[in-house]
């Protein structure tokens, strides 16, 4: 049997990403957080979040990069 999907509050995931809960909702306002709305308030996939995370990684590698000239 597959495991349900584990869901953070915005609370939970400020503790997960270790940031305040203010910059969750400055990047959910700017549409760079992947998030879904249930009523009014926010829930995030943790899957979908571990994804963000590493394509993050891998834009700041090829902006360095750029930079560097490689």
């Amino acid at each position: 049997m597959q495991q349900p999907t584990k869901v953070l509050t915005v609370n939970e995931l400020a503790d997960y990403l270790r940031v305040h809960r203010s910059t969750i909702y400055r990047l959910l306002k700017k549409g760079l957080l992947p998030g879904f709305k249930i009523g009014s308030d926010w829930r995030f996939n943790v899957e979908i979040i571990d994804e963000w995370r590493m394509k993050q990684g891998e834009v700041i590698l090829n902006d360095d990069k750029e930079i560097k000239g490689n």
